[in-house]
C-alpha cells in the first residue's frame, strides 16, 4: 500500500492484502496466482528472481548479420549472474531502448522478462524522477533536485509494471531481489501482489540524511515502497541509520538498532552490505601480456613521464570533476608539478547525454582542460590529457596499471568500485590512491591518502604527498587495500546478502 501525504499517519502499515483477481491477460495477478507456462523457449516460473532497472543482457549482431544477445558487463551481473544460473531463475529489467516491446526469453540458463517503456516513460520515469530528483537528492542536492508530479505519477506506473512481472514469474515462496533507487516502491507493490515471497531490495546510491530527505513531496510512500522488502541494504552504516530514523519519524514505527517492527507483525531489517568487484578477475586481466602491452604504450603515448595520475569517471555532477581539474590546473600553473615530467589523464565516460546538466558539465570540463593545457602547457607535452569516451575492460585494467597515483574525489558516493578497481588491478607496491572522505569506499580504504574535495588546497597537497611519498610507505598502504578488496569481493557480498535474506522466517 501506499500513504496519503495530504494525511498524517502514525504508521507506516503493510498489508497482505492482495488485489482482486483479475486474469493474466489484463495485467494484473491476484495474490499467490501462478501465471500461464508460456510460449516454448519462454522463461517459466523462478524461485529466484532478480529486479533491476536493466536487464543483465546486451544487444550483439551475429556473423550472419541476425541480432543476438551477450552478457553485460558490469559488478553487478558478475556477481548474480551465477546466483541466478544456478536457480533456474529470472532477470527482470528494461531493455534499454524506447517504445520497442521485447518478448521474454531464457539465455544461458536463465530467465530474462523485458519490462517495455515508452519514450515518455523513459524521460519521466528514467531521465525525469530517478536522474533529475532522487540522484541528487541522495547525493546530498549536490545539485537541485527538480519535483514534479507527472514524474511521480509516471514512476509509481513502472514500479508496478516491474512489480506485476515479478510477481508473474515468481515462484510460491521464491526470493525476490530488487535493485536500487528506480524501483524504490516495487517492494511494497509487489507484497501486496504476492505476500508469499521473500522480497529484499538494495540502495546503490547513499541514502539521504533526514533534514534533505524531507524535501521530497513523496516522502511517505518512498519509505513506505522499501518497507515491503524483508531486508534493505544499503551500502554503508550511515544510509542504514538515515533510513531507520526516517521510518521511525515518518511512520511512528516501533525500532531497535537495525530492525524495523511494522504494524502487520514483520520485522524490516536495514543493514550494510558494502558491494565489491571481482577482484582477482580484474588482477588477472591486467596481468595479460595484452594489459601489459596496452600499459607500455599508453606510457609511450604519453611521453614516458615521470609520473601518470589517472581519474576514470563518470561524467556526472557527483563526481567531483571540476574541483579535480582545478586542483591539477593550479598544480601544473604553479610548477608543484612539471608538466614536462606529469601527466594527469583524465577518463570520462558519456552519461545522460540528454540531460542539460551533463551537457552543462560536460562544456564546463572541455573549456577548463583547454584553458589550463594552453596556460601550462608546452611544445609537444600536454599536462592534462582529457578522454571523454567509453573503455573496455581490458584497456581500464592497462591504464591502472600504468597509473602512478589514482585520484577519486567524488563529492559524494554509494561507494566508488573505481577505487577498488585501481587496488585490484595495479598490484606494483608503488601504487597510490588518493581517495574522497565522501565516497563509501573510505569507510573500507582507510589506507588511500584521503581528501576532501571541496578543500582545493587539501587536495593539491594531498595529491602531492602521495606522488612523493617513500616506497614503504607506498607499499604498506596498498598491501593493506589489497587485502582488503580480495577478502570482501563482490562474491562476498552477494553471498552475504543472500545468506541473510534466505535466513528470513518463510511469510506466514
Amino acid at each position: 500500500m501506499t500513504i496519503n501525504e495530504t494525511e498524517a499517519p502514525t504508521s507506516i502499515a503493510h498489508t497482505s492484502t492482495a488485489p482482486d483477481a483479475a486474469t493474466q491477460a489484463s495485467g494484473t495477478l491476484s495474490a499467490g496466482a501462478r501465471p500461464a507456462a508460456g510460449t516454448p523457449g519462454s522463461p517459466r516460473s523462478a524461485d529466484f528472481v532478480v529486479v533491476a532497472n536493466r536487464l543483465p543482457v546486451d544487444r550483439k549482431k551475429n556473423k550472419d548479420g541476425s541480432q543476438g544477445w551477450k552478457t553485460s558487463p558490469g559488478g553487478l551481473v558478475t556477481a548474480l549472474k551465477p546466483v541466478v544460473q544456478a536457480h533456474g531463475g529470472a532477470w527482470i529489467g528494461w531493455g534499454g531502448s524506447a517504445d520497442e516491446h521485447i518478448d521474454p526469453f531464457t539465455f544461458d540458463g536463465h530467465g530474462v522478462v523485458p519490462v517495455d517503456l515508452s519514450s515518455d516513460e523513459v524521460a519521466e520515469y528514467y531521465e525525469g524522477m530517478s536522474n533529475t530528483t532522487f540522484w541528487p537528492l541522495y547525493h546530498d542536492c549536490v545539485e537541485h533536485p527538480e519535483y514534479h508530479r507527472e514524474w511521480w505519477e509516471t514512476y509509481l506506473e513502472i514500479n508496478e509494471r516491474f512489480a506485476r512481472a515479478a510477481a508473474e514469474i515468481a515462484s510460491p515462496g521464491a526470493t525476490v531481489w530488487v535493485q536500487d533507487y528506480q524501483l524504490q516502491n516495487v517492494p511494497a507493490l509487489l507484497r501486496s501482489m504476492r505476500p508469499d515471497l521473500k522480497i529484499g531490495f538494495f540502495l546503490h546510491i547513499p541514502f539521504p540524511p533526514i533534514e534533505l530527505f524531507m524535501q521530497l513531496p513523496w516522502r511517505f510512500q518512498v519509505i513506505d515502497g522499501l518497507l515491503g522488502a524483508d531486508i534493505v541494504g544499503f551500502q554503508e552504516p550511515g544510509s542504514a541509520h538515515n533510513f531507520v530514523r526516517l521510518g521511525r519519524r515518518l511512520g511512528g514505527l516501533r525500532t531497535y538498532r537495525d530492525k524495523l517492527f511494522t504494524t502487520d507483525g514483520r520485522t524490516v531489517t536495514a543493514k550494510a552490505y558494502p558491494i565489491s568487484i571481482d577482484s582477482q578477475e580484474l588482477l588477472d586481466l591486467s596481468r595479460t601480456p595484452e594489459a601489459r602491452e596496452i600499459a607500455r604504450q599508453l606510457r609511450d603515448d604519453l611521453g614516458n613521464p615521470e609520473r601518470i595520475f589517472l581519474g576514470v569517471d563518470r561524467l556526472d555532477y557527483t563526481k567531483g570533476l571540476r574541483h579535480r581539474v582545478q586542483a591539477f590546473g593550479e598544480l601544473f600553473t604553479s610548477g608543484q608539478l612539471d608538466p614536462l615530467n606529469n601527466v594527469y589523464l583524465q577518463v570520462a565516460t558519456p552519461t545522460r547525454e540528454g540531460v542539460r546538466r551533463y551537457q552543462i558539465l560536460h562544456r564546463d570540463i572541455d573549456e577548463m582542460v583547454g584553458r589550463i593545457n594552453s596556460q601550462s602547457g608546452r611544445i609537444g607535452r600536454t599536462p592534462i590529457q582529457y578522454r571523454y569516451s567509453s573503455y573496455p575492460k581490458l584497456a581500464l585494467a592497462a591504464m591502472y596499471r600504468a597509473a602512478d597515483v589514482m585520484v577519486v574525489s567524488p563529492l559524494r558516493d554509494g561507494m566508488n568500485l573505481v577505487a577498488k578497481e585501481y587496488v585490484a588491478a595495479h598490484d606494483s607496491d608503488d601504487g597510490a590512491l588518493v581517495l574522497s572522505e565522501f565516497a563509501g569506499a573510505a569507510l573500507e580504504l582507510t589506507q588511500a591518502y584521503m581528501v576532501n574535495p571541496y578543500d582545493v588546497n587539501g587536495m593539491k597537497n594531498q595529491i602531492l604527498r602521495a606522488a612523493g611519498d617513500s616506497h614503504a610507505n607506498h607499499a604498506r598502504r596498498m598491501r593493506a587495500m589489497r587485502k582488503q578488496v580480495f577478502k570482501h569481493d563482490i562474491e562476498a557480498w552477494a553471498g552475504s546478502f543472500l545468506s541473510d535474506l534466505g535466513s528470513v522466517p518463510d511469510p506466514q
